[in-house]
């Protein structure tokens, strides 16, 4: 079954979310979160993973104790959509709790 998927541009799609910007060279918008310590760093992932799984849409993301850089993009539209649109907005929720 095919998913629904809008495209946007980065400038759309930073323009849209708080503290995202554009990946240079790349489709794909990225984020740096800081936590208090690696418990919530990796209590954070674990929320956002279980969505990620949810929605079958998976971000790259690295972490070192308290940080954790994210890069968003589809790559089944090979940009970004409405996918990494809502991930992102899930991700700042999570991560203002």
């Amino acid at each position: 079954m095919a998913r629904d998927l809008t495209k946007f541009t980065p400038a759309e799609a930073v323009a849209s979310l708080s503290g995202w910007q554009e990946v240079a060279g790349r489709a794909a918008l990225e984020k740096t979160y800081h936590f208090a310590d690696f418990k919530q760093a990796f209590g954070w992932m674990t929320r956002v993973a279980l969505k990620a799984e949810q929605m079958d849409h998976h971000p790259e993301w690295f972490n070192v104790y308290a940080k954790v850089h994210v890069l968003l993009a589809t790559h089944d539209a090979d940009g970004i959509t409405n996918l990494d649109l809502e991930l992102a907005s899930f991700m700042d929720a999570c991560a203002a709790n």
